[in-house]
């Protein structure tokens, strides 16, 4: 029997190669390579040749019958997954340390148990007792959830068959997980990935739902190799910014629901609470009257959502001027920033360009586009835009505004929270409900809308000197004409 030799397996994307080397030839990354044990090296002519069992072939045509769900007891979480947890699925959930993922699934699984059903929860990285101390803090040590401290998968399967099935169970998390089906420490790609797989079987075959809990990389990604993702049914990220009491649950992957949905909580001293009306959790801190502030009504999944954007434009010390962004896309910022240059005659190459979404929220249908622009020609030309106004659309690259989808859903929130007044596409209008309520302002092109903000601007303040205020002074087009 020929003698075991070992392997080195990328930690990033699970390629695995010969001999050791600085650099991943599979994803680019340096220095992550570990030496792993490798199978024993069998010639393919001396292994147990075993005959394949036929199987039954069906047919497309048949009965198709749903999944039958569990609700968690949290409506939040419950439009993220679908509708409730599927019988023999398995949930991973991906999030930064410290955003709330063990506060998150110990009130899941406590509503569980508190309802009838059998719910464990299985901790590799804490002890019982700071578990317990999480649930007393949360008001929850009541509920029967059983507890266990266990990162060997072979005992965990052995104790969780006997008795009744688990409805649901909760591994926290599948980076401290290890099999005696592989010699690779823990943590490592080959012992995630061998973890993963004996859970699932399980799950598959007792019919328990199962959650595993993944870290994550520096970059928002959630650590441990891609296949692992492929495996399960589910993958959701749980967002959010530590500054922020705003925490967003976002389906990446759904085998048995949608994937752009997403589920808003608040972190509080007692735990997660369910946010029913994210909008008015969103613009709750509405800097009214200042200019740079537009309201844009999106679409999350079914559910309309007004937030704030926030754009400021400054005159650049620099050569290059710099574009931050946070909550959207850079690359449709610089789209929109091109747009208005080129067929508005706005000239921002010598400003700084800072953009945000208020409340931590992701933003990413390109229905923003209206606002962000109205937002940006807002704070350079120093022209508050009316505060009961909200923005959508998406711009093309030749200035025009195109329409986007669900007008109707968008208006009839607007006008539930109190505006009186939509900006949107021209050819929108037949989309409107008749019962809105709203005054609506189709825009053919971004260039009256960019006129029309202009008119209301009022110029900055000269600063100490002059030649510099001049070059950097608000465009002619944007100043109000006097006399």
């Amino acid at each position: 029997m020929a003698k075991a030799s070992p392997s080195f397996v990328c930690q990033n994307c699970g390629a695995t190669y010969n001999r050791w080397q600085g650099k991943c030839e599979s994803c680019g990354e340096w220095n992550t390579l570990v030496e792993e044990a490798g199978d024993s090296a069998v010639p393919v002519s001396i292994r147990a040749k075993r005959r394949g069992r036929p199987f039954k072939l069906e047919s497309l045509a048949g009965k198709s019958v749903d999944a039958p769900r569990l609700p968690s007891g949290m409506a939040e979480l419950d439009r993220v997954t679908g509708g409730g947890f599927v019988r023999g699925s398995v949930l991973l959930v991906g999030g930064d340390p410290g955003i709330g993922k063990s506060t998150l699934l110990t009130q899941a699984t406590s509503l569980m148990a508190r309802s009838g059903h059998r719910a464990v929860y299985i901790s590799g990285e804490e002890a019982v007792a700071q578990v317990r101390l999480r649930a007393e803090r949360l008001g929850l040590a009541s509920a029967p959830v059983e507890l266990a401290a266990e990162t060997s998968v072979e005992d965990i399967i052995a104790t969780l068959s006997e008795g009744a099935t688990p409805r649901l169970i909760v591994i926290d998390s599948i980076q401290t997980m290890w099999t005696d089906t592989v010699e690779s420490a823990p943590g490592t790609v080959t012992q995630v990935r061998a973890s993963a797989q004996a859970l699932i079987r399980f799950a598959k075959k007792s019919g328990a739902a199962i959650i595993l809990v993944g870290h994550v990389t520096k970059d928002g990604q959630i650590a441990g190799p891609r296949v692992v993702e492929h495996m399960v049914d589910a993958v959701l990220s749980f967002e959010g910014e530590g500054s922020q009491q705003f925490r967003i649950l976002r389906a990446v992957k759904n085998r048995f629901g949608p994937t752009d949905e997403i589920g808003v909580f608040e972190m509080t001293g007692l735990g997660l609470r369910e946010v029913a009306n994210p909008s008015e959790l969103f613009l709750s801190e509405r800097d009214l009257g200042s200019p740079g502030t537009a309201v844009f009504a999106g679409i999350e999944g079914t559910r309309p959502v007004l937030v704030e954007l926030q754009a400021l434009v400054a005159p650049t010390t620099l050569g290059t001027p710099r574009r931050a962004v946070v909550g959207w896309d850079s690359a449709r910022l610089s789209m929109v920033l091109a747009v208005l240059e080129a067929h508005c005659g706005v000239k921002l190459s010598g400003y700084d360009v800072y953009f945000n979404v208020a409340g931590g929220l992701r933003i990413n249908e390109p229905a923003a586009d209206l606002a962000a622009a109205a937002a940006l020609v807002s704070s350079l030309a120093n022209s508050p835009l009316p505060t009961d106004a909200v923005y959508f659309g998406e711009i093309s690259l030749s200035g025009a505004v195109r329409p986007v989808a669900q007008t109707a859903a968008r208006l009839k929130e607007a006008a539930k929270l109190g505006f009186a007044r939509a900006i949107l596409p021209e050819t929108a209008r037949g989309d409107a409900p008749s019962d809105a309520g709203m005054a609506l302002q189709t825009v053919g092109g971004l260039t009256s809308l960019v006129a029309d903000i202009a008119a209301r601007g009022t110029p900055r303040p000269a600063g100490r000197d002059s030649s510099s205020s001049e070059k950097n002074a608000t465009p002619a087009r944007f100043r109000r004409q006097e006399g």
